[in-house]
Formats: structure tokens, sequence, C-alpha cells
């Protein structure tokens, strides 16, 4: 089992998730993070960090997400590893909770 970035991410990207990252799985794109399932361990660290409450196990991804086990496993393969923690998105705050931002994820 690995865990999964979900759509809460899209246009939040929050970075808390990577300053605890034992073997830096995470993936850069420009307004949304992907767990390059071949990386991660499953140490389940990263999911009370992330301030969107978009990360989960893969067996709990909520109904109607599970696209994005596939979907973050395509995008870790062409995006960089991000292994710093940054600046969030400047419109996270507002965008956090926000239903149906699949259209807005940027590739």
């Amino acid at each position: 089992m690995t865990y999964v970035v979900t759509e809460n991410c899209i246009k939040c990207k929050y970075t808390d998730c990577v300053d605890v990252c034992p073997v830096d799985c995470f993936r850069e794109g420009p307004n949304f993070l992907a767990i390059d399932p071949d990386e991660c361990i499953d140490c389940s660290l990263c999911v009370p960090e992330c301030p969107a409450e978009a990360i989960f196990a893969e067996d709990d991804v909520p109904d109607g997400q599970q696209h994005f086990i596939a979907l973050n496993a395509e995008l870790s393969k062409g995006w960089p590893a991000i292994v710093e923690r940054k600046d969030a998105l400047p419109e996270a705050d507002a965008e956090n909770g926000q239903p149906d931002k699949l259209k807005d994820l940027l590739r």
C-alpha cells in the first residue's frame, strides 16, 4: 500500500508533508503535489501534516477520488522530487476545501 494525494491539494500545494517524508517521495507540479508510489514506504508521517487533509492511504481514498491513485503514479513519473518545504500557493487558504478542482490541475 502507498499514500495518495487527492483533489484538495490542487491549487493549495501546501508542502508541510515534504518536511517529514523520510524518503523524498513527493513530486512537485505547478499546482499539485503527487506521491511516487514506487518510493513511498507507507510510513504515514505525511498524513497529519497536510493542512488540506488531502493525503490518504491507498485503501482509504474517499469515494469518487480513486482515480487519484493512478494520477499520482502517472504524474510522479514526470515531475521532479520536492525535498524542502516551500510556501503554499498564494490562493491556498481560499482554495482549501473547495469542490471540483480536478479541472484546474496543471500538468
